[in-house]
């Protein structure tokens, strides 16, 4: 645990630099989606992730064998979901549709993750919950429809876009079960089995469709993939969190579109739209005002 002897700036950068390299792994998805599969970068993602912390987590791996064998099903299901269904339709979604709309879909992690909680956790939201999660979900179908609900009928135009909700929903059943298990087991031990799974997943795939070879195009994105957003960016926001709590922690999360969208803007060339800017809005307001279910929370906890 940190302790307060770091200046408060210091503990604030780590969740922003996290966000910033996930924002950044958005815009590489989709610009290597032209010179890569899915299947390819994604495993090739999680190769070069293990490679590098098998040095240092096998031996501790190890030692924890007999914990890790106990949660056997647990780790398993963790990593279907939170790396492989997750990360995989967000490379498919990445041939159909823009980084930017990427990163705002990805916004809906948190109001996802209240209404997951209701089926897994059975925790029943207040009436906040429920009326932000509808201003988000209408502020999503509003991106996805390009600004005119009559849009949505075309549902061949909007693919990538679905694929990347159902992307976002896996996700949030992913961070539930975190939250329902809570595995007294070292959090870079947990990733590195994590990742072990999802290799495993990853070869009837890979077998099935083949990998694609690493050359000039794609080398630098699968290397970037399976080092700073699989390790870097998860390390900071763990510190983050350690440091500041969850609760602070994930409103940086909310950052993420606006970094993506930047990014894709400068890098990508991607139009930034008027309905971008009032979905993303929408979705952004509908957000804080499910977060009040957090805060009403500690409120009853502190008195």
């Amino acid at each position: 645990m940190y302790t307060n002897s770091k200046p408060i700036w210091w503990a604030v950068c780590l969740p922003i630099f996290a966000v910033l390299i996930w924002s950044m792994n958005i815009a590489v998805t989709r610009y290597v989606a032209e010179y890569i599969s899915p299947v390819s970068i994604s495993f090739y993602r999680w190769l070069v992730a293990f490679i590098i912390l098998t040095p240092v987590m096998l031996p501790k791996v190890w030692q924890q064998r007999h914990f890790i064998r106990e949660h056997f099903f647990q780790f398993a299901v963790l990593s279907a979901f939170g790396m492989v269904l997750y990360q995989g339709l967000a490379y498919s979604a990445a041939h159909y549709t823009t980084a930017t709309n990427m990163g705002i879909i990805n916004a809906f992690i948190p109001v996802f993750t209240i209404f997951v909680s209701i089926m897994i956790l059975k925790e029943i939201p207040n009436r906040f919950a429920v009326i932000g999660g509808i201003i988000s979900f209408l502020g999503l179908l509003y991106v996805i429809g390009r600004g005119s609900f009559s849009n949505l009928t075309q549902l061949g135009g909007h693919w990538g876009d679905v694929l990347m909700v159902l992307a976002v929903f896996f996700y949030a059943f992913y961070g539930v079960f975190l939250k329902k298990w809570q595995l007294k087991i070292p959090l870079l031990i947990s990733l590195y089995v994590q990742i072990g799974f999802t290799l495993i997943y990853h070869l009837p795939f890979v077998l099935w469709f083949g990998l694609d070879p690493i050359d000039t195009h794609n080398a630098t994105s699968v290397l970037y993939a399976g080092v700073f957003p699989s390790l870097v960016a998860p390390l900071l926001w763990m510190m983050a969190v350690q440091y500041l709590g969850p609760n602070r922690t994930s409103i940086f999360m909310n950052l993420m579109p606006v970094f993506t969208a930047i990014i894709a803007y400068f890098w990508l060339h991607e139009e930034w739209t008027i309905y971008h800017t009032i979905g993303g809005v929408i979705i952004l307001l509908g957000i804080a005002l499910a977060q009040k279910k957090i805060i009403n929370c500690q409120k009853k906890h502190m008195s």
